[in-house]
């Protein structure tokens, strides 16, 4: 199934107008579709495509079982033979000689840091090869993919050696609320917003995660089928999304994630937590995990000042994550031996605050399209991001968390997510402490939203204190 992403597809599809041959980088979070995508865009372009995908790394491999993998992948596509290279040299001779300029050819190099893994020299020799022989076809695209982002970052995107040959770099991330929704097909008109939610809250908007739907079954049996039977697809991707995607100090890596697990966190909070000094391996570890599609950086601008946040936080961003450290880890023995079983999701401990806090994470990572409903379609956004201002006790000054702070050069848009059954004019009052604790420069427009899945108060409506009122239903339809 393949919904969404038109957008990158209409960039993809803009290199066609170049009369020269494009090399582009293609990154994003392990099962978010990256390949799918491509294929999609050979499949659109009505080009020839050639995908060769490296073999995972393992003990007692070497760089010669990655050659004959990549003999074994190029001859079944095209009429080179399957005996395999000496060096990487001769494998991409072979592959260019297998491209035909009579008409347009995407080739993908997928999981690209796996072929590289055993030849250090792999991205000088890969770049040789784009200005010797590739580079010759104007009528080609070689995209180079996989889900070990640092690795395509460190050795393509910031390598001197590539200065001036990329074309483009497309980051692949959770697919729009309104494509998640697809997966349900026509049911999902039939079904209550929340029902549609919970699922979300814990496949997020990944696009392998949602292929595990069954429309036919309720949100809680889906969510059992998918993450608490005996080698069900949840309970068993975690270790080898995490472990494929996170390639240097594995363990303490996992340790920082963890940290995130609750609530985000500085550098320095992560830091402390674990008993470290700030700075140095964490920072380190938070930037692998950025990369690897798993945690945001949320810098932001504090609207006080006008400049960015002093403290970055890094917010667990994915779904999936969060809630299989949450909920299945801590049982997956008992799921293994096949004696885990609940009727609903009400009776797992902790789970409405949650999902409250997934609610949040979706609203957050899919803020563009609640844009439109702001007034802000064609807004130059500087900032949208979490906000957190501290309190002073010394200043007498108090603080606030804002779920969402919206900022343009004029504007200032504070929006509250709101995930309960019934939601009171308690919010009102909520709202307006958080807007009393901001001092806001002059000269800024201060606007409110409250984004919310529930029954809504009558008082609030009335009350025209949000400049914005948005259903999530309006945002899944």
């Amino acid at each position: 199934m393949f919904y969404g992403r038109e957008d990158i597809l209409e960039d993809m599809m803009s290199l066609w107008g170049k009369r020269v041959s494009s090399l582009v980088t293609c990154r994003g979070r392990r099962r978010i579709g990256k390949s799918t995508l491509v294929a999609e865009f050979a499949r659109k372009s009505s080009a020839r495509f050639i995908r060769i995908e490296g073999i995972k790394p393992k003990r007692g491999f070497m760089n010669a079982d990655e050659l004959q993998n990549f003999a074994m992948f190029l001859s079944l596509q095209s009429d080179a033979t399957a005996e395999s290279y000496d060096n990487w040299a001769q494998a991409f001779e072979a592959l260019a000689g297998q491209i035909k300029d009579d008409g347009r050819t995407v080739v993908l190099l997928d999981e690209i840091s796996w072929m590289a893994h055993y030849d250090p020299h792999f991205p000088d020799i890969l770049k040789i090869a784009w200005d010797t022989m590739f580079k010759k076809h104007d009528r080609l695209i070689l995209v180079l993919c996989g889900s070990v982002s640092s690795w395509i970052k460190d050795n393509i995107i910031d390598n001197s050696a590539y200065l001036g040959r990329r074309s483009g770099d497309f980051i692949v991330g959770e697919l729009p609320l309104r494509d998640c929704v697809k997966f349900w097909g026509a049911a999902a008109e039939n079904l209550a917003s929340r029902d549609i939610l919970d699922v979300l809250s814990v496949t997020g908007g990944v696009p392998r995660y949602l292929e595990e739907i069954n429309p036919a079954l309720s949100a809680n049996e889906n969510i059992r089928r998918m993450c608490f039977t005996r080698k069900s697809p949840l309970r068993e991707d975690f270790d080898d999304m995490f472990f494929d995607v996170i390639t240097e100090q594995q363990t303490f890596t996992g340790q920082v994630l963890r940290c995130l697990a609750d609530s985000p966190r500085t550098s320095a909070e992560v830091a402390s937590k674990l008993g470290l000094p700030k700075g140095g391996n964490t920072s380190a570890a938070l930037d692998r995990l950025v990369e690897a599609g798993l945690v945001a950086r949320d810098h932001g601008r504090n609207p006080e000042t006008g400049r960015p946040v002093r403290e970055r936080r890094y917010r667990l961003m994915d779904n999936y994550t969060k809630f299989y450290l949450k909920f299945i880890e801590p049982v997956k023995d008992i799921i293994d031996a096949g004696s885990y079983a609940f009727t609903s999701l009400d009776q797992l401990k902790g789970i409405d605050a949650v999902l409250g806090l997934a609610f949040e994470n979706l609203v957050v990572n899919h803020y563009r399209e609640i844009l439109p409903r702001l007034g802000l379609s064609r807004a130059l956004i500087e900032s949208a991001a979490p906000f957190v201002k501290r309190g002073s006790a010394k200043e007498k000054t108090g603080g606030c968390q804002v779920d969402l702070l919206i900022q343009t050069a004029q504007s200032c848009c504070l929006v509250e997510v709101k995930r309960r059954k019934e939601i009171g004019e308690e919010v009102l009052e909520e709202v307006k402490e958080k807007l009393d604790a901001l001092s806001l420069s002059k000269g800024i427009s201060v606007r409110t939203a409250l984004v919310y899945d529930g029954r809504l108060s009558a008082t609030i409506e009335a009350s025209g204190y949000f400049n914005a009122l948005i259903n999530v239903r309006e945002l899944l339809f």
